[in-house]
C-alpha cells in the first residue's frame, strides 16, 4: 500500500472528492482525519472507512474557524503523532454575474477556499519542518485556470491557490515539504444534483472523453501525489479533466 502509516488530514471529507479521497488514502494504507463542517457527514464517512478495516477520525472542522482547526490538529498529534499529508479539499460556490454578486458572496467564498487553505496548512507547516518531510495538496480548478461565467469569487480563489502552492513548493522543499495541486474539470460530485438535465448533458459533450470525471478519478491523483512515488513532483499543477480545456 503505497500510503502505509502516513497521517493525512483531507478537509471537505463528508461528501464528493474529499469523501472519495478520504476512502482512497484508507484503503492505500493511511490514517485519515475526515474533517468537514457537516460533523454528522464526516462522521458518517468515518464510519465506512472504520467498518472497512481503515484507520480514522472524524473531526468537526470549520476551515475559517482558526480554533477548530487547531482543535483537530492537536487531536490528530496526540492520536497519531505526526502530519505527513494535509488535503486542502475543502470549498464552496455562490455563483453570480459580476453585476449581481454581492459583497457576502464574493468575501464568503474568499474566506473558505482561500483563506480557508491558509489557515489550515498554517496550523500544520510547524509539524511539517519539524518532521523535516509533509505534502501539502491544494484543490484548485480549470475555473481556476481558465475562468468561467459567472464565476468571478470562485476563479479568483482557485488562481490564488496554485500562487500560493508555488510559493509553499519554493519555501518548503528545502526542508522535505512538498507542494502540488490539482485542477479538477466537470465531476460527478452532489452538487450536480441541483443543475438540469440538459445542463449536465452539455457539460458531458464538451469533455472529449464523452463523460464526467468520478471523485475516486480525483482521489487516485492525490494518493499517487501523496505517495513517495510521486517525490520528485513539486510545484505541479495537474489537469484531471478528461481534456476538456483541450
Amino acid at each position: 500500500m503505497r500510503l502505509a502509516d502516513k497521517v493525512s488530514i483531507i478537509t471537505g471529507a463528508g461528501s464528493g472528492i474529499g469523501e472519495a479521497t478520504a476512502i482512497k488514502f484508507a484503503q492505500e494504507g493511511a490514517k485519515v482525519a475526515v474533517c468537514d463542517i457537516n460533523e454528522a457527514a464526516a462522521i458518517q464517512v468515518a464510519k465506512g472507512i472504520s467498518d472497512a478495516g481503515g484507520e480514522c477520525v472524524a473531526f468537526h472542522v470549520d476551515v475559517t474557524d482558526k480554533e477548530s482547526i487547531a482543535r483537530m490538529v492537536e487531536g490528530v498529534m496526540s492520536r497519531w503523532g505526526r502530519i505527513d499529508t494535509l488535503v486542502n479539499n475543502a470549498g464552496i460556490v455562490q455563483d453570480a454575474q459580476l453585476k449581481k454578486m454581492t459583497e457576502d458572496q464574493f468575501d464568503r467564498v474568499i474566506d473558505v477556499n482561500l483563506k480557508g487553505v491558509y489557515n489550515c496548512t498554517r496550523a500544520v507547516v510547524d509539524v511539517m519542518l519539524a518532521q523535516q518531510s509533509g505534502v501539502i495538496l491544494n484543490a484548485s480548478s480549470i475555473v481556476g485556470l481558465y475562468g468561467n461565467f459567472g464565476q468571478t469569487n470562485y476563479a479568483a480563489t482557485k488562481f490564488a491557490v496554485i500562487g500560493m502552492m508555488k510559493t509553499w513548493a519554493r519555501e518548503l522543499s528545502r526542508k522535505g515539504i512538498r507542494a502540488n495541486a490539482i485542477c479538477p474539470g466537470f465531476i460527478e460530485t452532489p452538487i450536480l444534483k441541483s443543475m438540469p438535465e440538459k445542463v449536465i448533458k452539455m457539460m458531458e459533450e464538451k469533455v472529449p472523453m464523452g463523460r464526467l470525471g468520478r471523485p475516486e478519478e480525483i482521489a487516485n491523483t492525490y494518493a499517487w501525489l501523496a505517495s513517495d512515488e510521486a517525490s520528485y513532483i513539486n510545484g505541479a499543477v495537474i489537469e484531471v479533466s478528461g481534456g476538456v480545456t483541450i
